[in-house]
């Protein structure tokens, strides 16, 4: 699933289809776990949080662009577009300070040396 958008609030919105498994699970236990990774190696966000099932037609017509089409045939009209909004509680970041390629090197001097050669950054993600 891709984000829609974040809101000014903070909250996480996707669009999903109104029978998918995603939605029964939601319906079933709101809590939800997403994990983010921006490279193969490198940038992780962690984020838990409550998600709502919605089918507010406005902000469906706020989110909506010609690319979902693809998934809801029907256009913005379609009626088993839903909205998915997390509610984030919690989270955590974590990173490397000077890019994989630095990592890397600090990582093989690490082995060679035997001295520990940290190049991350991490912290929690303030969730007001």
């Amino acid at each position: 699933m891709a984000i829609q958008q974040v809101d000014d609030e903070g909250n996480i919105w996707f669009m999903s289809m109104k029978d998918s498994h995603k939605n029964d699970e939601i319906s079933t236990d709101p809590f939800t776990h997403l994990l983010f990774q921006a490279g193969a190696h490198s940038g992780f966000v962690n984020i838990y949080g409550i998600s709502e099932i919605s089918r507010d037609q406005a902000k469906i017509d706020e989110l909506w662009s010609p690319f979902i089409k693809t998934w809801f045939q029907g256009g913005k009209g379609d009626p088993d577009i839903t909205l998915i909004k997390v509610i984030p509680s919690e989270g955590y970041y974590w990173d490397t300070k000077h890019g994989t390629a630095v990592a890397f090197l600090k990582m093989a001097a690490s082995v060679i040396t035997g001295k520990t050669m940290d190049d991350s950054v991490e912290g929690t993600l303030e969730v007001d």
